[in-house]
Formats: C-alpha cells, structure tokens, sequence
C-alpha cells in the first residue's frame, strides 16, 4: 500500500502510523506543507492521512496553503 501524510507543522509527525508502516513495508511519502511541498496526483497513493497542527479551517489567510489543501483533500474524497 502507499500511504501518502499531509503534515502541516515539523512537530506533529506520524510516530506510530510510520511504525506500523514500516513493519507492513507499506511505502511512504509526504507533503509538507510548512516546506511549500506540492500535493501529489491522485494515482501515486492508496491511502491519504492528513496530520493535525495549531491551525484552524477558517485561518486561510495566516496558513495560506489551507485553501489549496481543501481542495485537495476534495479531490481526494472524490478520487475515492
């Protein structure tokens, strides 16, 4: 399987998901949208997790990201 983390903060990592991963040898990959990573395309994973952080839905303007990362995520669900 590969599962792909939406990771919004350094801090807030996938710790135990990433374990459980690598003992199923799942493969792994990342946006890091404190880095202005870009999303990847729909096809290139099976499983979407998104991480938690000090953000709010509604902070488009402090965490500019947040609008195109909504879309995303709608895409995502829609992709199935």
């Amino acid at each position: 399987m590969r599962i792909h983390f939406i990771q919004h903060v350094p801090f807030e990592g996938p710790a135990s998901i990433m374990q459980w991963a690598k003992t199923r040898k799942h493969l792994t990959t990342f946006t890091h949208l404190y880095k202005n990573q870009a999303f990847p395309d729909d096809k290139d994973y099976d499983w979407l997790i998104i991480m938690g952080g000090p953000m709010n839905i509604y902070e488009e303007e402090k965490y500019v990201w947040l609008k195109k990362e909504k879309a995303f995520i709608k895409q995502s669900i829609n992709a199935g």
